[in-house]
């Protein structure tokens, strides 16, 4: 059938009005909102951002954030509150960055999908997961697999000191059981004597190091938490002190913060990849079919003038396995 004008007309007028409704209602339609929890750490938050724009998803833009961090890393009896307010925003995906996080948010949705990065649990044992291959529900993430990095970390130290024979293990005994119980059972392989150091409180740092020297711990072990991370100069000022090699996952930041040995999970590139799993959930997956992930990629720094302070000399073969020398 031939239109004429006037009916030509308004079919034209009439599609571009449903164009204009189309556009208008992609327009108005809210962007997505990502809920972060956990604790102000720039390099880390940077990371995050960084991976979702490579998902195509840049702040401000097409994503709003919902951040929230407790006024100081340890208080963790704030993370439940926090954790509510997420909730109440109404965001769509909530990033948990601390053990303490996944536990008040998985406590407070179980609906809301939550991409964990957890150095100190077992996300099976603590119930978040069916399993690390079909966790169900609606949590995943990434994972330190505890048992084999504290048997490296014990490995480095007696590469510096063959003699070895006691370790002091500092830790926040709120969150590093699990880290604790691995290193406790990797010691007792290696033939070697534990001290136990818990600290709850920064201003427990010197005294708990002191009195590791005092009993003639012949290295430290620092098990990773909020505590630790925010109190790294702290840590290591003490540990350089009483002439104590130390060695924490934290990498590369424990060597840059001044301590002998960093090896653990290259943390930027760790929350690079929890954006991964953000972004793939924003576009469609659930939670639960997305495998939990064990940390794969660590980094091995050795501090030389740290060695110097401690009058010690490194082996030349650790020296070269490192990925990165302080010197």
């Amino acid at each position: 059938m031939k239109l004429g004008r006037r009916e030509f007309s308004a079919t034209v007028a009439l599609g571009l009005h449903i164009l204009a409704r189309r556009a208008s209602a992609q327009g108005s339609a809210k962007p997505p909102r990502v809920g972060y929890l956990g604790s102000r750490n720039p390099r880390s938050t940077k990371a995050f951002f960084d991976g979702l724009q490579e998902q195509g998803y840049v702040r401000g833009q097409n994503f709003l954030l919902e951040f929230r961090a407790p006024e100081r890393p340890d208080k963790y009896e704030e993370f439940p509150g926090l954790a509510a307010q997420l909730v109440a925003a109404g965001v769509d995906v909530i990033l948990a960055a601390t053990p303490s996080a996944i536990e008040a948010t998985t406590r407070a949705t179980r609906t809301i999908p939550i991409v964990g990065v957890d150095l100190e649990s077992d996300p099976v044992a603590k119930g978040w997961a069916a399993s690390l291959a079909h966790p169900g529900g609606n949590f995943t993430g990434f994972v330190l697999d505890i048992p084999e990095m504290s048997g490296k970390q014990l490995q480095f130290l007696k590469e510096v000191k063959p003699d070895l024979s006691r370790v002091a293990v500092f830790g926040d005994p709120r969150v590093n059981e699990l880290q604790w119980k691995a290193t406790e059972a990797a010691a007792r392989g290696a033939g070697l004597t534990i001290q136990a150091l818990s600290v709850r409180d920064v201003g427990e740092v010197p005294g708990a190091i002191a009195e590791a020297a005092r009993q003639r711990a012949g290295a430290l072990v620092v098990l990773t938490s909020p505590l630790v991370f925010n109190n790294l100069g702290r840590i290591t000022e003490a540990a350089v002190k009483h002439r104590i090699p130390a060695i924490c996952p934290f990498a590369p930041a424990f060597a840059d913060a001044g301590g002998l040995i960093a090896y653990g999970p290259d943390l930027p590139d760790l929350y690079r990849r929890a954006a991964g799993y953000v972004g793939r959930i924003l576009k469609g997956a659930k939670a639960g079919d997305l495998p939990v992930q064990r940390l794969d990629k660590f980094q091995l720094v050795v501090n030389l003038k740290t060695a110097r302070a401690l009058h010690l000399t490194l082996p030349q073969s650790l020296v070269l396995r490192a990925d990165h020398v302080i010197d």
